[in-house]
């Protein structure tokens, strides 16, 4: 079957989620700069976490693009990638309310390592789907963004309930490492036969 309609339904879901998470930023009471000081470890979340979805939107765009057809298994891997980016704006706004706590922190953690193992999910049901030598499988090579992000956000969880600032600094380095553009699969697709 086509892909038409499962990038339109992903691309739809991810824009709700955005929706969703600057909805939770509350207007201020007040009039006064002094008045959004409260806002700022929300407003910190928020951009950190709409980094985070503007670097899956990204890499599931380019991914889909890469891919030829879609199965069933693609379609409930791809259900199972929204899931968890669907819970982002419930761990953001609870990380950013209670200002980098542990156990909101190490939460948000998680949705963040069960994003990125769904991510990888849906990535080599896509691989099995097109065969060994498709272009997503010869664009992801040895993939050392995708085995060490998590490797980090289980340190980050971890560290959140002894040195709390090390978790975020480690989900603020593991996004930092995404927005990087990752040109591969666009090198994979403009080679020959790609």
């Amino acid at each position: 079957m086509g892909k038409g309609r499962l990038e339109a339904f992903s691309d739809g879901v991810i824009a709700i989620i955005i929706t969703i998470m600057v909805l939770e930023m509350k207007v201020p009471h007040g009039e006064s700069v002094g008045a959004l000081a409260p806002l700022v470890p929300v407003f910190l979340s928020y951009v950190l976490s709409f980094v985070y979805v503007g670097i899956y939107w990204n890499n599931h765009h380019h991914m889909m693009h890469a891919c030829k057809h879609v199965t069933g298994g693609i379609l409930w891997a791809n259900l199972h990638l929204l899931f968890w980016l669907s819970l982002f704006p419930f761990v953001t706004g609870w990380m950013g309310e209670n200002h980098f706590a542990a156990v909101p922190s190490a939460l948000y953690g998680g949705v963040l390592l069960a994003a990125a193992i769904a991510y990888f999910i849906l990535q080599q049901t896509i691989i099995a789907s097109q065969g060994p030598q498709s272009a997503l499988k010869s664009a992801v090579g040895s993939d050392w963004k995708g085995k060490l992000s998590p490797v980090a956000y289980v340190l980050g969880i971890a560290s959140t309930f002894v040195w709390p600032w090390v978790a975020e600094a480690l989900y603020v380095a593991v996004a930092l490492v995404w927005l990087i553009p990752d040109r591969r699969i666009e090198r994979s697709l403009a080679a020959p036969g790609g």
